[in-house]
This record gives C-alpha cells, structure tokens and sequence, in this order.
C-alpha cells in the first residue's frame, strides 16, 4: 500500500455504538491485554478450558525447541470433535450449522445432526480407502458444502488435509501432490463462477498425469458436464456415501494436541511453495477465542465469512471457529456480481446476515457499481462487518461503513497471515476505530515495529513487523523442510528469538498499526499471496523466455496487479501474439491470478553486479516513481 493510507497529522475517529460495548463477548481490552501479557501461559490456558479435551495439558508451553514451540503438550483431543460432536450432545443438535446457496440459486442447510452425519459417512469411506492418521489428502473444490465435510472428516480420520484453492493450475497442484506425498484426492467435477463451468476435474486429470502418486480421486458431481472417470481410481461421492461403509456414526481419532491438522501452502521467496503445518490443540483455541472476541458471534447470529475454504481464511473462520462456537454459517458459492452487482447485497437480505467479513478487493469491486445497488436492499440486519487479506484504504472503508453499515457497524480491520492461524492486530467491538488501521494487537500477542538492528522504531516510522512471544495459532514448521522454517521466519532476529512476519508498519502516537506491505518478494494480489519467484520461474519455462522479473504494483481494486518483464532469447522476436501467449502460458502453469496484467518484453533488467534483480528499481519505473540510489547497478 501506499503512503496514502497513513496521515498522522488526520485524526480520523469511529467510535463504537454503547450498544455494542455493552452487549459484546469480548473482555475490557486494556486490562485484559495487560493481564495476558504478565502471564501468556495462564491468559491461554484459561481460553482452552472453553473447549472439551479428552485428556488435560501437562504443560501449557514448551519453549525447549525454540523456535519449534508446542502448545497444550500432553493434551488430548480432535479439532472436529469440539467443532461438531460435543455440539450434537446439546440443544445444538437441532441449530442450522451451514446455510449454502449455489450460484445458480440452489440452496442446502444442514443442522450440526445432520452435518456430524455426512462427516461421519465421508470418514468412513476414507477409512475404506485406507486413508489413516497421519496420511496426507488433497483437496480441490470449489466453495460448496462438501469442501467443508471433506475437511472435517479428514481430521475425524486424523488424516492432514492439504486444501488447494480451485483457481490453481494443474502444476500447482502436482507440485504441492507431490511435495505433501497425497495418495488420495477429493476434487468436483466443476464449480460455478460467473455463469461458467470451471473444469476442476478435468485439471486435476492433468496433475495427476504430472503426479502420478495419486491413487484414489473422490468425485463431487457439481455442475453435470460429462468428465473423465477413470476405473480404479475415480469415483463418484455421492455413490461411495450410499454404500454399507459410509455409516453415520464415527468414533472420532483422538489425537495429541500437537499432531498435524493441516497443510496450507502458501507462496514465498523461491519458486517452490511452502506447506504451513498447523496442529489440532493450539489452533482449535487460538481461532476460537479470536472469532469469539472480535465478531462477537453470538447464538442467533448468522455469519458471512465471504472468502474461499481454499485459503487460510476459509480454514479459521469458515470451517473451524464458526463450527467450535456453535454458531451458524452462511457459504455462497460463486461471484459477487453475477448475475447482477446486488447478488451479495440480496444475499444478506434473504438470509438475515448479521456479520459480513471480507477482502478489501471486493469492497472497492463492488464500490466501482455505486450506491444504487445496495441501497435496493435491506440490510438493516448487519451489525458487524470486516476486512481481512490486505490493508482497506481509508475511502473504502469509509464506503463500506457508510453504504454497507449504514454508519452504525464497526469495521474489524484484521491484519494476519497462514503462518498465525488467527487475527494478530484487530480492534474488538468496543475498540475506537480509524480507517486504514488495523488497530492495536490481540491480547497475549506481543507485536512490535522495529530497525534492522531490533530497536523499536518511534511513532511514525517505517519498520519491520516482529511477533516476540509464541501464541497457540502459530505454524509449527514448513512441512518436510524446518530449515526452511528456521531460515525465513526466525533468522533475522535470531538472537532476540522474534518471528518475522514479512511486512513493513508503523505504530501512530495512540499505539495503532498500520501495515504497509511486503518486505519480502511476495505480491499481494486480491487478498492472495503469489511468490515473484514462482511467476518468474514460470515464465521463463517458456522457450522464448530467457530471464524474467516480475513486480506488484499498487491497484485501487485489487490491492496490487502484477506487471512482469521478460528478455527473450535470441531466436524470438517481441509481438503482441507472443505477450499474449506468455500470459496464457502462466495461466496454465499457475492460474489465472497469476497472470500479469501489464507484460513487457525488454532488452535487459536492472541487476547489481551480483546478478541480483533490483526489483526496487523496476517497480520504481513501473510506477514512474524515483528510482532512489542505483550505485549498485551493473548498467
């Protein structure tokens, strides 16, 4: 982001309803923010005794294998038992759970009885594929309701799910099959988006061709098109769930409190993309209390989280927190403006949406079609809104509290990462908000802006963002590479034992948090990380291409677009066809979101005389903006 979205010298106040604080879950803010950082281990033992354990914790924190911290060591339980069968024991059984409508306006509820069911059922059949704990299962659908049982029976079964976001190519997929060792695979034979069959079936075939380790692939039939169903090794959901196997009751896997959840991989700094490892004790806590607090879900509430379960997301306040509070979630299936710009806008009003949580990038998409659209609807049943994936610039907000809220709900402005399972900086409902600040950290989160050399930074100053204390959401380690892990969120403050989060802030004179961006070689585009090395390297997979670089340059409605600059061999020539064919050619090899929207073809690239891209210098002239020192530069 830029500059623009921190002015110190503007003093722009939202204060909360009185309603709202009198009424909200979460405790008064500084005295619990001091009480928990006196006593980390106690503040987070009190919030995991909310929770049902089939043994107790030993030990709250092991700081032993620092920076490889455990959580909860010694205690017993399953994330999907506090998420559904302690719920079926009580009232709850009956309460809706999730309430889903398809794109094309087909509609499902399923109570917590019913959805502990078809969790169960699906358990069963992965056990009757062999599927045990501690096996790897890929998952790669679109944003319907099996995507969630899928997820929730994988961690009955004590199985690591890997969830693949459904907009990644056919080599992202091999590649992460491969680097997660999954033999099984859990896919649909499309999704719907925009009116249009995103083929997920037909992509998956040809990662599997490219990873050949898969064995068995599990079919959700979706949209109806005819796909390829190869004998032995594909097979139709819905007719594994009739079978004898598919019982409905499932004795859930206990596990310890450290045994591996999930893997979410997530883009970096090099061409290959790093599993971030969560475990079932810490997480379960740490995602629960932070929902609990900062949208202060209550039992009559409906709940929006409008982001996809293939992202980190979708995982924390899709699938587990919503489920573990009891509460009930709404999921929608395809885009926000089809067929029309009021689809979102019509689905709060038929469903009685009360908190709405949400990227940036589709607030300012749906600012783009102006007031009329969601002034058609009543959406006088909102009292809580939210923002998540990047920082919200300040009209956006201002927008979204204005035309969407109606100037009567706060806006929950979260900053956080795959890597922290939860909401890191984020106001509560009683907090006094700012546009374009994500506020003051949770309580028992240690943040701090500070200088290359650790110092904190003063009031105002750019710095890099560092976590001090361990907390239970935390990642345990890159899956199948601690090094890694070491060396890219531990090293830089190594003697301080601080995790680096990546991102640039400031701190204002009242203590608030302003991100900036990514320190690293990460673009940030609608809300999803991509590494630059990862677009490069594809890229110049492409026989004309020789080096590549490729930038995020800031865009009003997508956060950051990528802009990509390739040098050719010297048998190709530059034309307006082969652009074109680059950018399909990254479509293939990544996904669509990948693609850049501005690809030049040029003769050479700013380098240091190391050989080192300055990509500070391109996004500079990208940018037409001064290009500051270049006294390192070869040429």
């Amino acid at each position: 982001m830029t500059d623009n979205n921190f002015n110190p010298s503007v003093e722009e106040w939202y204060y909360p309803d009185e309603n709202v604080r009198a009424t909200s879950n979460a405790p008064d803010y500084d005295a619990t923010y001091t009480k928990a950082m006196g006593d980390i281990e106690s503040f987070w033992a009190e919030r995991a005794r909310s929770l049902e354990w089939f043994e107790p914790w030993d030990k709250v924190l092991d700081r032993s294998g620092a920076p490889f911290f455990k959580w909860f060591v010694g205690g017993k339980t399953n994330i999907a038992y506090n998420a559904l069968d302690r719920h079926v024991k009580t009232w709850r059984k009956n309460k809706l759970a999730l309430i889903f409508e398809g794109e094309p306006g087909d509609k499902q509820t399923y109570s917590y009885w019913r959805l502990n069911q078809e969790v169960n059922k699906f358990a069963n059949v992965l056990r009757s594929m062999g599927v045990k704990k501690g096996d790897r299962v890929t998952i790669y659908m679109g944003r319907i309701p099996e995507i969630m049982i899928a997820m929730l029976a994988c961690a009955k079964v004590g199985a690591v799910h890997s969830v693949i976001y459904g907009g990644f190519s056919e080599q992202a997929i091999a590649d992460r099959v491969e680097d997660a060792q999954s033999r099984v695979l859990i896919t649909c034979d499309g999704a719907w988006l925009r009116g249009n069959i995103v083929p997920l079936k037909e992509t998956v075939d040809k990662a599997i061709a490219k990873s050949p380790i898969v064995e068995t692939v599990i079919v959700v039939k979706r949209t109806n098109q005819p796909v390829n169903m190869e004998q032995g090794r594909d097979y139709w959901y819905h007719d594994l769930m009739t079978l004898p196997i598919a019982s409905p009751r499932f004795e859930t896997q206990v596990m310890d409190a450290e045994d591996p959840l999930f893997i979410l991989y997530t883009s970096g700094t090099t061409g290959k993309p790093k599993g971030i490892l969560h475990t079932h004790g810490g997480y379960s806590v740490y995602i629960s209390t932070t929902l609990s607090w900062v949208f202060d879900l209550k039992d009559e509430d409906r709940w929006w989280c409008a982001a996809d379960p293939g992202w980190i997301t979708g995982h924390s306040y899709i699938v587990y927190g919503p489920l573990i509070l009891g509460a009930t979630g709404f999921m929608y299936e395809g885009a926000p403006t089809f067929p029309y710009p009021n689809r979102w806008w019509k689905l709060v009003e038929d469903y009685g949406i009360t908190v709405l949580y949400t990227a940036p990038t589709a607030i300012r998409g749906l600012m783009r079609f102006g007031e009329a659209w969601p002034n058609r609807h009543d959406l006088s049943s909102l009292r809580l809104l939210g923002s998540v994936g990047e920082p919200i610039n300040p009209e956006a907000w201002k927008w979204y509290h204005r035309v969407i809220g109606k100037e009567k709900c706060p806006i929950m402005d979260t900053w956080w990462q795959t890597e922290t399972g939860g909401f890191m900086i984020t106001p509560l409902p009683s907090t006094a908000l700012k546009p374009g600040s994500a506020t003051r950290p949770f309580p028992g989160i240690d943040i701090d802006v500070v200088n290359e050399a650790g110092e904190s930074v003063p009031p105002g100053t750019d710095g890099n963002l560092v976590i001090k204390q361990p907390w239970p959401g935390m990642l345990r380690t890159v899956y199948g590479d601690p090094d890694r892990y070491v060396r890219q969120y531990w090293n830089t403050y190594a003697k301080q034992g601080w995790y680096v989060t990546g991102d640039s802030a400031r701190k204002d004179k009242d203590g608030y948090v302003w991100i900036i961006g990514r320190n690293d070689d990460v673009i940030k585009v609608s809300g999803y990380r991509l590494g630059t090395a990862e677009i490069e390297s594809g890229l110049v997979s492409h026989p004309a291409v020789a080096e590549a670089a490729a930038v995020g340059i800031p865009d009003e409605v997508r956060g950051n677009i990528i802009y990509a600059y390739c040098i050719l061999r010297s048998d190709y020539s530059a034309s307006e066809a082969l652009i074109e064919e680059l950018k399909e050619h990254i479509r293939h090899q990544i996904g669509p979101i990948a693609v850049p929207s501005k690809l030049e073809i040029v003769p050479s690239l700013p380098k240091t005389r190391s050989g080192k891209i300055m990509r500070r210098v391109i996004r500079a002239r990208a940018m037409g903006m001064p290009e500051g020192d270049i006294s390192t530069l070869e040429e």
